[in-house]
C-alpha cells in the first residue's frame, strides 16, 4: 500500500513529523515521485512503540503520578493548617472571655465591698443635705480602709478620685521614694503601696 505522509499520519494516529522521523531511521519505507513523497506498507503493518517512546510514557506517568500525590499531601496540610487557625482563634477568644469576666468580678467585689462597709448608717443620714452636695467621693469613703493588700499606686489614685494634675505630683513623689522609703516598692514593674501597713498622708496632700 503507498500512503502520502499525511494519509500514513491519519491511518496510525500520530503527527507527520512521526511519519518523517520514522522514515529517516529507516523504519518506513518510501518512495518518491513527481517531487512527492510516499510511504509504502505492507498490510497490517503498524507503528509500534520504541523502548525510547516506551520510557517517555512510563517517566511521564511517574511524574504524573508523583505529582498527584504532592497535591494530596499539600491539601492535607492546607486542611491541618486551616484546622490549627481555627483552634487557636477559639482559644484566644476563650482567653479574652475570661479576661473580662475577671475584671467584671474584680469590679464587682469592689462596688459590694464599697457597699455594704462604706455606705452611710441610718444615723448619719440627719446630716445637712448642703453639706453632703459639696462632700467628693474620697470624703465620704475612706479608700485606704478599703484595701486590705498591697495595690498599684496608679489604681489607688483612681480610687481616690484625684484630679489628673494632682495624681501625676502624687506619682512623681513616689517614684522618688522608690529604694529609699519602704512604703513604696516596685511589683513586676509596677509601683505598689501597703495602705494597710503604711501610713501615706504626708505624701498625699
Amino acid at each position: 500500500m503507498k500512503l502520502s505522509v499525511a494519509q500514513a499520519a491519519e491511518k496510525f494516529k500520530v503527527s507527520r513529523e512521526a511519519i518523517h522521523n520514522r522514515i529517516r531511521r529507516g523504519s518506513l519505507d518510501c518512495v518518491i515521485e513527481h517531487g512527492v513523497k510516499y510511504v509504502l506498507i505492507d498490510e497490517p503493518a503498524s507503528i509500534t512503540k520504541t523502548p525510547e517512546n516506551d520510557r517517555y510514557h512510563t517517566y511521564i506517568e511517574e511524574e504524573n503520578r508523583v505529582l498527584k500525590e504532592k497535591v494530596k499531601e499539600l491539601e492535607k496540610q492546607n486542611l491541618s493548617l486551616r484546622d490549627q487557625k481555627e483552634i487557636m482563634l477559639i482559644e484566644e477568644k476563650k482567653k479574652i472571655e475570661q479576661i473580662y469576666k475577671e475584671r467584671d468580678e474584680q469590679l464587682k467585689q469592689i462596688l459590694n465591698t464599697i457597699g455594704s462597709k462604706f455606705l452611710p448608717r441610718p444615723e448619719e443620714e440627719t446630716l445637712d443635705n448642703n453639706s453632703k452636695k459639696d462632700k467628693s467621693f474620697t470624703d465620704v469613703f475612706d479608700v485606704e480602709a478599703l484595701v486590705s493588700e498591697p495595690i498599684r499606686l496608679k489604681k489607688f489614685l483612681q480610687l481616690k478620685a484625684y484630679k489628673p494634675a494632682k495624681r501625676l505630683r502624687i506619682k512623681n513623689r513616689f517614684k522618688r521614694l522608690l529604694g529609699q522609703d519602704r512604703r513604696v516598692f516596685r511589683q513586676e514593674g509596677k509601683i505598689y503601696i501597703d495602705p494597710e501597713k503604711f501610713d501615706y498622708k504626708d505624701l498625699l496632700d
